[in-house]
């Protein structure tokens, strides 16, 4: 999956902008939406909805990858999977997606052709269109992606919607792209392929979003930057706790798929699937008592957000089995110190080329 371009084939120095733009085009999903394609000023995407989900995201060289790691295609994938994600964390339905590229003088045209596949891959089946964006030219490769969803008719699920007794559910892996990551640090990626695609090519539940708008989920959000993390996001905006369960319970077959790595590397599977970031499932809460839909498993309960009587400071947002978890980094955090290198949890290591 990584970079293995050869040093004679030419790189984006040896073409003009329309020369990458015709290896780029011919590559680019339309989409069902799509009704004036890539080749003006601006594309046009229908809304039937008459309201538009709209959501942004930045992978930048050194930062979320590595070229030594992730081949164009990699990253393409990447890029499309984690904002589709955020559209589907609404209950919305992804349409279509704007992709602005800084890319350096030295990368290999062949490199900038696979990450449009990579785009296309993902895209495409889903009849997302890739309608535009831009090229400049910079020191490293930053790939930003703007995306665009139709809530088709529903109310948009917030964060802010969870409320005392609601279960909490989760939907995709938990753990896998940080143990990926992980391997790809210590240079054992070799050890679990599987595992390693889950960093570089993740696959969100996106069909998972609107199905659980439609069954009434009360809140929902990406799972990115770690299952604490994130589930602490929900318990903040709606003013409740979550208290998850036991992972060896709620995320066992996650834990069996890690154990091999874990035992390799000398880590703790229980803590890739509490703080590992970019898996990028779904983290929902529904109403006590209501239809839980496929793929979602119940991990947890919604409880009521109590003050200390002698300080009146609110409690930990979010517990496991009751319990406050315990001292260290909750999840990815970008502005965080010690958040220097390559995206994915706590243990991420310093950028390397």
């Amino acid at each position: 999956m990584a970079d293995v371009s050869s040093p004679d084939e030419p790189t984006v120095a040896d073409l003009s902008e329309d020369d990458l733009l015709a290896l780029i085009f011919p590559q680019l999903p339309l989409g069902v939406a799509t009704l004036v394609p890539p080749g003006d000023d601006a594309a046009v995407v229908a809304v039937p909805d008459g309201r538009v989900v709209v959501s942004t995201d930045v992978l930048v060289e050194g930062r979320h990858f590595r070229r030594r790691w992730s081949s164009g295609e990699d990253v393409g994938r990447r890029a499309a999977a984690q904002n589709l994600a955020d559209i589907a964390a609404m209950g919305a339905r992804p349409t279509a997606l704007v992709v602005a590229l800084v890319i350096p003088a030295d990368l290999p045209a062949s490199w900038v052709e696979g990450l449009a596949r990579g785009l296309a891959a993902v895209c495409a089946p889903l009849g997302v269109g890739v309608v535009g964006g831009d090229l400049s030219s910079g020191p490293v490769a930053v790939v930003a992606v703007t995306v665009h969803g139709d809530l088709e008719g529903r109310d948009p699920v917030l964060r802010s919607g969870a409320r005392p007794g609601d279960v909490v559910a989760h939907a995709g892996v938990g753990g896998w792209s940080a143990a990926g990551l992980a391997l790809l640090e210590a240079g054992r990626g070799e050890l679990d392929i599987g595992l390693v695609g889950a960093y570089l090519r993740p696959e969100p539940p996106l069909a998972a979003g609107p199905l659980a708008a439609g069954c009434g989920a009360t809140a929902m959000l990406d799972v990115s930057d770690g299952l604490l993390r994130d589930a602490g996001r929900i318990a903040r905006a709606s003013d409740v706790v979550l208290d998850l369960d036991e992972p060896a319970v709620s995320f066992a077959a996650d834990l069996e798929r890690l154990a091999g790595a874990a035992v390799a590397l000398g880590a703790q599977a229980r803590d890739w699937v509490l703080t590992g970031g970019e898996d990028h499932g779904l983290l929902a809460t529904f109403p006590a008592g209501a239809q839980v839909p496929a793929p979602f498993r119940v991990v947890g309960r919604v409880r009521a957000a109590l003050e200390d009587e002698g300080t009146g400071a609110q409690v930990t947002r979010v517990l496991v089995a009751g319990v406050a978890p315990g001292a260290g980094s909750p999840g990815w955090d970008h502005f965080a110190r010690g958040a220097a290198g390559v995206r994915s949890g706590p243990a991420a290591g310093q950028p390397r080329r």
